[in-house]
């Protein structure tokens, strides 16, 4: 199970719904059933709209990356989307992730959503996510955007381990707030008390997945003919936006365009993000 013990998953549905009522915003939530369980969608926007998936990170839930992206829905309907096995309100199956089932699993939410020509936006693992989704079956998507994917290259695994993976355990077998500190000080460029507070709750009440994560194949890569852009960051120990964009231009037939935030860490800044939503809107 994803959760530790029901005490835990109601601190983080605690905080969850905090954030969702932060955000000061009209939507509805909606749950759909799939083959990989039931997976909770945050939907604001006029249905009229063209339709836009969110897809949030590792250790993320749909309230935390509408916040990064708001008011995205004044030229999209955007459907926020609770990745499963996730600190949030989906259910706690975990796909493997070195298969196609997350691709299967997004289509399968947009087939029954009704929806075409869908706009993909996928931070971290939200970029995995996306592309497998566009490896597995790319006639419903319009195009995506990635923010720091997973999928197309990897950090330095010594620099993660003594920078990111062993002050983690440390932090999960002591709860000392200085070791998450540490880790949050690597992944992200700046942070508030609430993204402390949710990601050290995560931590202490969830079973993360840390096997290690895969990378796209060229061949598999070239397959897509979907338009992609890429924002890369320069500072991200996990994923290195250098070596990201060199990979992503030799592999992506259809690479529209690639930014590279040269202070970033793994999670943008708030300015960043805005310079993220801007690029967004203005594409249509």
């Amino acid at each position: 199970m994803f959760f530790k013990s029901q005490e835990g998953k109601e601190k983080i549905l605690k905080l969850y719904n905090q954030k969702l009522n932060e955000l000061e915003i009209q939507y509805f939530e909606k749950s759909i059933e799939t083959k990989f369980g039931i997976t909770n969608i945050i939907i604001t926007g006029d249905a009229k709209l063209p339709p836009l998936l969110l897809i949030h990170g590792t250790g993320g839930c749909a309230p935390l990356i509408l916040e990064s992206f708001y008011n995205l829905s004044s030229k999209y309907c955007v459907y926020a989307i609770d990745v499963l096995s996730q600190p949030n309100k989906s259910a706690e199956n975990r796909p493997d992730m070195k298969t196609l089932d997350y691709g299967k699993w997004l289509t399968e939410l947009i087939i029954k959503l009704r929806l075409t020509d869908v706009t993909l936006v996928g931070f971290s693992f939200g970029g995995l996510i996306s592309l497998k989704a566009l490896e597995y079956n790319q006639t419903l998507i319009k195009e995506a955007f990635l923010i720091a994917p997973v999928y197309i290259v990897n950090g330095n695994p010594i620099k993660g381990l003594f920078k990111m993976f062993f002050p983690l355990k440390k932090f999960i077998k002591t709860n000392n707030q200085e070791y998450i500190k540490k880790v949050m000080n690597v992944l992200f460029t700046a942070y508030d008390d609430f993204a402390l507070t949710f990601m050290s709750t995560t931590f202490q009440h969830c079973n993360m997945d840390f096997s290690p994560l895969p990378t796209i194949t060229k061949k598999n890569a070239n397959s897509i003919n979907k338009p992609i852009t890429i924002f890369a960051a320069e500072k991200d120990i996990m994923f290195p936006g250098r070596k990201m964009i060199k990979r992503a231009k030799r592999i992506f037939p259809t690479l529209k365009k690639v930014i590279l935030f040269k202070n970033s860490k793994h999670v943008p800044s708030y300015k960043e993000f805005h310079k993220i939503k801007m690029e967004i809107l203005n594409n249509l």
